[in-house]
């Protein structure tokens, strides 16, 4: 017999223990209380399946909806650049030299042909009369070889005359022929002589004349960068000594356009622009040129347009930075919707009896807690563009209605739309409220 085997009628020791520290009715009050918790979650689990499947099975939506509206609908193209004069000269010295004196300073007003500065005259002065002297002496020459051809013809005249007779020999006609054509050579040479010496002269009296630097134009000076006593050296580049501008009166705004926004630009459009210098003050423009020539800066290509400015106040200077809005297009009376109004999808409901799993939901119990719509398959939104096919949505007894439209003029934040059954007034669908 086991040791756990109890005899009949004999009490087990244990079980006596258990019965007088109340052991057992424990262990049944736990099992008892476990028995309701597990029913009780069971029903709520299946009040709430029956709740979920009797009801709507979509959740309610509410849109957020925006009149449409109509006014004037203007196109601008922002740009930043520069503003700078019509035409700008920088003045240097072609020669070398030291600077005498300087007769002119910053914002001076100049003319053509005024001596701006002087350079030191003496070495020049000295080459100038030595290359006179040589054009003297190249002359003097020039006359003796005259002398010479023309004594050298007459004795050829002479031995042919006597040679006829007989009197001279022919050997004699043939030293007086050669004796002319040598002199005829170096009459020809030393002419050549008086020719080098007249463009030495001319080269030297050109360098003189350099010393004097006269303005190229009619302007303002806009810097000076010479002192009088400061050499110049002139022998790799031309030093730049003063920069002029031409009358400033009439100046110009180079920008750079985006090459997403140039082909909406082109000459002869209206434009404002504005300065740091003068807050609150706009200044208008008008675009004169667009060049061709791209300009690549870090990757980012933008195209030139210079626009023409009226300075007549002397208000703007040059080098300003300018941030300019020009106007491409301009439509009065544009029926007009919010951006948002375009790219809008209502989500659809999915179709009752449609897998779980295609409608983008979990399966089983999960996806009957889950909201029963499908995604919204409309992809990347693409960028609205002028006479593309778009669409606008309105509610027609409490759902969503799709009217097509063509897209007209965009703003960045209002867009034209072209369509019939759109009115002032209408209220379309630019997103939604809220889902429960």
């Amino acid at each position: 017999m086991n040791d756990d085997e109890v005899p009949s009628g004999v009490v087990n020791p244990s079980a006596e223990m258990a019965e007088t520290l109340g052991l057992n009715k424990a262990h049944r009050s736990f099992l008892h209380r476990y028995k309701w918790y597990l029913g009780g979650g069971i029903a709520l689990i299946v009040f709430g399946m029956v709740g979920l499947s009797t009801g709507s099975g979509a959740p309610d939506v509410s849109f957020r909806t925006a009149p449409v509206t109509r006014g004037d609908l203007t196109v601008t193209v922002t740009a930043t650049g520069t503003i700078q004069p019509l035409n700008q000269v920088d003045v240097g010295a072609e020669i070398s030299g030291l600077i005498e004196a300087v007769n002119v300073d910053f914002n001076d007003r100049v003319s053509l042909g005024q001596t701006l500065a002087v350079m030191d005259k003496d070495q020049l002065s000295a080459r100038v009369r030595q290359t006179e002297a040589q054009l003297i002496s190249a002359l003097a020459k020039v006359e003796e070889a005259k002398a010479s051809e023309f004594e050298a013809r007459n004795n050829l005249e002479r031995a042919e005359s006597l040679h006829k007779k007989g009197n001279v020999s022919e050997q004699s006609l043939d030293n007086a022929s050669a004796g002319h054509a040598r002199a005829i050579a170096v009459l020809a040479s030393v002419k050549a002589q008086v020719t080098v010496a007249e463009a030495n002269l001319a080269a030297d009296q050109t360098n003189l004349a350099k010393t004097d630097i006269t303005a190229p134009i009619d302007g303002i000076v806009l810097t000076r960068q010479v002192e009088p006593g400061q050499t110049v050296a002139a022998s790799l580049q031309t030093p730049v000594l003063f920069t002029l501008a031409e009358d400033l009166s009439a100046m110009k705004l180079v920008v750079d356009i985006d090459e997403a926004d140039i082909g909406q630009v082109r000459e002869g459009q209206i434009a404002t622009f504005s300065v740091d210098a003068y807050a609150g003050r706009v200044f208008p423009a008008t675009i004169t040129s667009v060049r061709f020539a791209p300009k690549n800066e870090g990757g980012v290509v933008t195209y030139e347009a210079l626009l023409s400015v009226n300075n007549s106040d002397l208000a703007l200077r040059p080098g300003m930075t300018a941030t300019s809005t020009i106007t491409t297009a301009n439509r009065n009376g544009a029926v007009m919707v919010p951006y948002a109004a375009l790219r809008f999808t209502p989500p659809m409901p999915a179709d009752d009896d449609e897998p779980a799993a295609r409608r983008g939901g979990p399966p089983g119990l999960m996806g009957m807690m889950m909201p029963r719509f499908n995604r919204n398959r409309g992809g990347r939104q693409t960028p609205l563009q002028v006479g593309a096919p778009g669409r606008v949505w309105v509610m027609d007894d409490g759902s969503p209605r799709a009217i097509p439209v063509e897209v007209g003029l965009l703003d960045g934040e209002r867009a034209e739309v072209i369509a019939d059954g759109i009115a002032e007034g209408t209220q379309v669908i630019i997103g939604i409220q809220a889902a429960g």
